[in-house]
């Protein structure tokens, strides 16, 4: 060890020397290097204790047998525990009366804007407000294509909508007009279609259309357009559209036909209690019916 300088002595050097430059061969502080071998011990202590080394299929667990997954878990049967009554009572009243109940009503809205956060923002977005361009339907507004009553809007969350896991889902198919009419005959039927909302681009091609709409479309839609809930046929005359009410749009509409899917979630997913929370939830945002 390099010897203790004095006050006014220079302490000793290495002896390296670069561009002139010397290192000083001063010793740690003591304070120093004890706090040092103690983090050497206690890493060493920690690599034991907790999971810390990978392996294939899992890492090393520790003597401790510490787990996050085992905290969150633990934590999650807490919370299912603390509110195994409120759930049990939720999943087992009339739907119509959860909002009568302000106790139960507060307790599904607020467990249902979680699962909503979890399940569906991904889809309906954050807002509830729907995205056009994939066709995930506006929650905030009062156009159904299924109904909106809360009965309507469960159904639809526990069962989906043309999907081919659950036998019991809502189910409607637009035929793909492109196979049936030429592109006149599409032109003019969308020009009817958007004249219904008040806004043709041909008022000649509409006219000619409305014989085109009331022999194909008039079944589902309506005479009038104003759609049909029990078929999934939407309102073509209230100017709120799902994918768009362009022209351009509708007629891609209209030539392929749309058929969006929506997974079931009752069930594997979702449980009672927790269907009914977010049917709640949906239902007050101020669409529902």
């Amino acid at each position: 060890m390099a010897k203790k300088p004095t006050n006014n002595q220079e302490p000793d050097t290495t002896g390296h020397e670069w561009d002139g430059i010397q290192e000083y061969n001063n010793p740690l502080p003591r304070w120093w290097l004890w706090l040092f071998y103690a983090t050497i011990v206690w890493g060493l202590w920690y690599v034991i204790a907790y999971p810390a080394w990978p392996l294939i299929n899992e890492a090393t667990a520790g003597y401790k047998g510490w787990s996050t997954r085992a905290n969150v878990a633990a934590e999650i049967e807490a919370a299912r525990e603390a509110n195994a009554e409120i759930n049990a009572r939720l999943a087992s009243v009339e739907l119509e009366a959860i909002p009568a109940d302000e106790e139960l009503n507060t307790y599904a809205v607020s467990a249902g804007a979680a699962v909503y956060r979890t399940w569906c923002a991904q889809c309906h977005g954050s807002g509830a407000a729907g995205v056009k361009a994939g066709g995930y339907p506006n929650l905030l507004d009062n156009d159904w294509l299924w109904g909106g009553t809360l009965e309507d809007i469960h159904y639809t969350i526990a069962h989906g909508i043309r999907n081919e896991e659950d036998p019991d889902a809502r189910w409607s198919q637009m035929p793909a007009y492109g196979d049936i009419l030429d592109s006149e005959g599409i032109d003019q039927v969308v020009n009817y279609v958007m004249s219904l909302s008040g806004t043709p681009q041909d008022a000649q091609a509409a006219a000619a259309g409305e014989e085109i709409f009331l022999d194909n479309c008039a079944a589902c839609h309506g005479e009038a357009g104003g759609g049909d809930i029990y078929q999934g046929a939407p309102n073509l005359a209230d100017a709120i559209w799902l994918y768009g009410g362009d022209y351009e749009t509708i007629r891609e509409t209209v030539t392929y036909s749309r058929f969006g899917v929506m997974p079931p979630m009752g069930g594997a997913d979702l449980s009672e209690a927790e269907t009914r929370a977010v049917a709640v939830y949906v239902h007050q945002l101020g669409g529902g019916e």
